[in-house]
C-alpha cells in the first residue's frame, strides 16, 4: 500500500514538473523561437467615429519580431530562418460584457533570419469584419453596447504570429496583449 502511495506521489511530482516547463518551447518543434519583442506604440483609447476618418487608426504602427535560437551558444544557419505566414488577433472583454468581435486572421509576408529581428509595419488589429460585428457595431449604430448599456467597451487585444522555418518546423510566437478602451 505504501509503495502505491510512493508511486502516486512520484507521478504527481512528475506531472507538476512537466506542466511547469516553458510553454514557449512547446510552440516550436525546431531549434528556434519566434518572439514578439515590441508592439510599438499601442493605442490606449480609440473613438470609432474619429478612427474611421484617420488613416492607421485601426492598426499598430509596427511590431518587432525576433528569431531566437533555443541554444544561445549555437550558430544560426539559413535553415533556421523563419518565413512569416500569418497572424491572429483575438479579443477578450475587460468590462462586464461578454460579446467580443470575431477573431482576425491576417496574412504576413517576410522572413526573420536566425538570431535577428524584423519589423512589420501597419499591422491591423481591427478590420471591417470586427468593426461591423457586435459589440463594436453597436457603438457605431447606437452609441452604446446594447448588451451592457455602456458607451465604453474595454478589450484586451492579443496577437500571435505564425511562421515556418526554412527546414520545415512550424513556429508560433508567444501572445502579446494590450488593453484598448473603445468609444463611439
Amino acid at each position: 500500500m505504501k509503495s502505491h502511495r510512493a508511486v502516486l506521489f512520484l507521478l504527481l511530482i512528475a506531472a507538476l514538473v512537466a506542466s511547469s516547463c516553458n510553454s514557449r518551447a512547446e510552440h516550436s518543434s525546431g531549434t528556434v523561437l519566434l518572439e514578439i519583442t515590441s508592439l510599438g506604440t499601442v493605442p490606449v483609447n480609440l473613438s470609432l467615429g474619429q478612427g474611421s476618418t484617420q488613416a492607421g487608426s485601426f492598426q499598430l504602427p509596427f511590431i518587432t519580431l525576433a528569431n531566437l535560437l533555443k541554444d544561445p551558444s549555437a550558430v544560426g544557419t539559413s535553415f533556421q530562418d523563419i518565413e512569416l505566414r500569418s497572424y491572429e488577433v483575438t479579443y477578450r472583454r475587460r468590462d462586464t460584457g461578454t460579446r467580443v468581435p470575431p477573431a482576425l486572421i491576417g496574412q504576413l509576408a517576410g522572413t526573420v533570419a536566425a538570431g535577428s529581428t524584423t519589423t512589420v509595419s501597419n499591422l491591423p488589429f481591427f478590420t471591417n469584419n470586427q468593426l461591423l460585428s457586435p459589440p463594436l457595431s453597436d457603438l457605431t449604430n447606437f452609441g452604446r453596447d446594447s448588451e451592457t448599456g455602456s458607451a465604453i467597451i474595454v478589450l484586451d487585444i492579443s496577437i500571435r504570429v505564425f511562421g515556418r522555418t526554412i527546414s520545415g518546423d512550424d513556429v508560433v510566437s508567444q501572445t502579446a496583449t494590450f488593453t484598448l478602451e473603445v468609444t463611439p
